[in-house]
């Protein structure tokens, strides 16, 4: 069922533009502000808040406001950006240095005045009864030049199907969380598709190089090539599109794109082309997939290629662009042989050859960015992105990554899976200790780098506000204020619920940095299952206990308000909340299915397999309550994506693969089988129920002494699955 908040439909009076007089037209250019009747600033803002809150919007005025940090070093009194909120005259004034500041504005009024929010797993939006004043001015300061969004693999296990109706609602999202500097990866298969094709390529050769629509962004880090395509034109076509609709109202919205650069990854059958190219072979990747080719900046074929990247990129998105990402050897490849200070340093040269000054973005990750790398390069066009800075201390242990500028980022999500997880405390306090290092002056700014982001609203919005906070964010205290603006109201079981949720599931203990533990539901089956996925975890760091008095307070909290009934963020989280104490249990029937099972006792594993198949059902039935929780949602945006059946079949297969079996298809014991496993309404019920029927038929073929029954062939269901067939399988 959907939750809507009772609220009546009403007609908001939109603000009427009244033509100015070309004379002053000529003013307003001079200054290079572009204003609305009433002489407002930030037009892009206005129209954020027509869009998201209509009963606000005719109420504000936007104006500019001047900062400055010319000659300020001190951490503490840093300032790159910054708003005031005021009132006067009964209507709420936001001062802002940017557009970015000025939405961000709008969004600490709507979260500490009108206690609104908006959010990926829910909105609390509604109108306010009175529009509250502000009494005394408020002033707040980012010291941050640089505020980071998303993932490359954000993209994919979170946006692989965004139309334009999403990017829009994701774009406010981020705008109104003051970041200035989001990934945008959209459409780059268009500049690839021409600079290949200028480049001599075939058709063929072009469509097996450019991966599916749920498979961009590891193809973008150079993991792998081609899989889950063909790609049709009109697909391609219709990304490019779309990205410059992104791209447009990214820049009215002050958040600068950081685009795909070119830095010599190539289709492995170029070598086949051009014999004589220096090109470096990169080996596999995880799951057996073939990486592709690295072309050397100092092969003159590298230039060429390069010239029509940039220039195809140029007539697609324009040259208002400061930011491009890219990395070398990401997970893996081989620099073997290669001197990489040179190629670094053409790398760079190549791309500010066409966009002079750009910034080129690298992650840090795994042993990424190499220090001989960093050495060929101009630093101060160059930021790194500490991913999973809620773990690593890169910025430390490398002395500020070898004096290069670079931004924390928190991952706290690995394939969109289901879980409560957030190491809110570690966090803020690294971003403290780290703004008051000997490297401050090279901390740039903070970002948040989630591989999938429809999860744990808190981690998002308490990242983004540090990025606007001068002091050390203390969460115990912070989560009052998000309680309040989250829901619309509070109370003493809210409040003591999220306490108990920042001593368990969100607390700030050491643990491995694998994200979220997973959920037993989710595994293949197995006798032994230490993992579900190859690079997860099932270990709970905290007490399952006390996280489940916190679930239940938490869930008490609505019977003393009715509008907690109405409320989707509340309603949302209450689902999310219990799912994942439903999660904790299931781990315990399995360890006594295992028991039963070890003991040979056939009555009692019969049983204890029909709790936990009951159990598996009952978290099915829970889950279909909510939309942001259901396989439904995700098969609906896939099938949407494509203009014609093949399209739309290709998405499906390219939705369903990545959840379950992930890829490749010829290898059986691929790794990254699960690795986006989720638990959703739907996918419990069908694949996963299945997976774990299949178990339990084996098991107690066994048991009752019958050699015949086949063990399961769990990637033969999933593959099967993906392709709409009848999941059956047997080895």
């Amino acid at each position: 069922m959907r939750f809507k908040q009772r609220i009546k439909q009403r007609n908001y009076r939109k603000i009427r533009l009244i033509p100015f007089t070309s004379c002053i037209s000529c003013i307003i250019c001079c200054f290079g502000m572009v204003v609305s009747a009433y002489g407002q600033p930030f037009k892009s803002v206005e129209q954020l808040a027509e869009r998201r809150v209509p009963w606000l919007a005719p109420h504000l005025d936007f104006k500019t406001l001047a900062v400055s940090n010319s000659h300020n070093d001190q951490p503490s009194e840093k300032v790159q950006d910054g708003f005031e909120l005021s009132s006067k005259n009964g209507r709420i004034v936001i001062s802002a240095s940017s557009a970015s500041a000025a939405a961000m504005g709008l969004n600490w009024y709507l979260k500490y005045y009108c206690h609104r929010s908006m959010s990926h797993l829910g909105d609390n939006l509604s109108p306010v009864k009175t529009l509250p004043m502000i009494q005394k001015v408020v002033k707040v300061n980012s010291p941050f030049k640089v505020r980071y969004a998303l993932n490359y693999c954000t993209l994919n296990y979170t946006m692989s199907f965004y139309n334009w109706k999403d990017w829009q609602r994701e774009l406010d999202w981020i705008a109104l969380n003051g970041f200035n500097v989001m990934l945008m990866p959209v459409g780059i298969e268009s500049v690839w598709q021409k600079t290949l094709q200028k480049s001599g390529f075939t058709e063929k050769e072009i469509t097996a190089f450019i991966p599916g629509p749920a498979f961009t962004a590891w193809w973008l880090m150079g993991n792998l090539e081609g899989w889950g395509g063909p790609m049709s034109k009109a697909m391609i076509a219709g990304q490019a599109n779309l990205a410059k609709k992104i791209i447009a109202r990214m820049h009215t919205l002050g958040i600068q794109p950081a685009i795909q650069g070119f830095y010599g990854m190539v289709p492995t059958s170029l070598k086949e082309k051009w014999p004589a190219a220096r090109v470096k072979v990169q080996g596999s990747w995880a799951g057996g997939f073939t990486r592709p080719d690295i072309l050397l900046p100092q092969d003159s074929l590298f230039g060429q290629m390069a010239a029509i990247y940039y220039s195809e990129l140029k007539k697609l998105y324009g040259s208002d662009i400061h930011y491009f990402a890219g990395d070398l050897f990401h997970e893996g490849g081989t620099a073997q042989g290669i001197d990489l200070a040179k190629t670094a340093r053409l790398v760079q040269r190549t791309l500010d050859k066409y966009f002079p000054g750009a910034t080129w973005v690298l992650q840090a990750w795994q042993s990424n960015p190499k220090k001989e790398l960093l050495q060929g390069l101009d630093k101060k066009h160059v930021l790194i992105l500490e991913l999973l800075g809620e773990h690593t201390t890169g910025w430390d242990t490398r002395k500020g990554f070898e004096g290069t500028p670079f931004a924390l980022c928190p991952v706290s999500n690995f394939g969109e899976k289901a879980g409560n997880f957030g190491r809110l405390g570690y966090f803020a306090k690294e971003i403290y200790m780290a703004q008051h290092s000997a490297y401050h002056k090279l901390m740039q700014g903070i970002g948040i780098m989630p591989e999938g982001i429809d999860n744990n609203p808190v981690v998002y919005d308490m990242v983004a506000e540090t990025a606007w906070r001068q002091n050390q964010v203390d969460p115990k205290s912070w989560i009052s204020g998000y309680i309040q603006y989250r829901y619309g109201v509070t109370s003493p079981d809210l409040e003591q619920a999220w306490q108990i949720f920042l001593q368990t599931v969100y607390d700030s203990a050491r643990v491995s940095p694998d994200g979220p533990p997973e959920s037993i539901f989710c595994s293949r089956p197995d006798t032994s299952i230490n993992i579900p996925s190859t690079y997860g975890s099932l270990k709970r760091h905290y007490d399952t206990a006390l996280f489940a008095r916190g679930v239940a307070l938490f869930a008490k909290a609505e019977n003393l308000s009715s509008d907690l009934k109405y409320s989707q963020t509340y309603q949302t989280d209450k689902i999310d909340f219990i799912r994942q104490k439903n999660a904790n249990t299931g781990l315990v029937l399995f360890a006594k299915m295992l028991s039963d099972l070890r003991h040979k006792d056939i009555a009692q594993f019969k049983e204890s397999y029909a709790r936990f198949r009951k159990a598996l059902l009952s978290q099915n039935a829970l889950l279909a309550k909510s939309k942001f929780f259901r396989l439904s949602r995700w098969i609906r945006q896939a099938s949407n994506f494509g203009e014609n059946a093949a399209d739309k079949a290709l998405a499906i297969k390219n939705a369903k693969q990545q959840i379950s079996y992930w890829g490749p298809d010829n290898n059986p014991k691929t790794d990254l089988h699960d690795y986006a496993n989720k638990e959703w309404a739907g996918l419990l019920s069908s694949l996963y129920l299945q997976r774990w029927d299949g178990f339990y038929k084996y098991q107690l073929a066994r048991l009752e002494g019958n050699a015949i029954q086949k063990k399961p062939d769990y990637y033969q269901m999933e593959v099967n699955w993906a392709n709409g067939k009848p999941i059956g399988g047997h080895e």
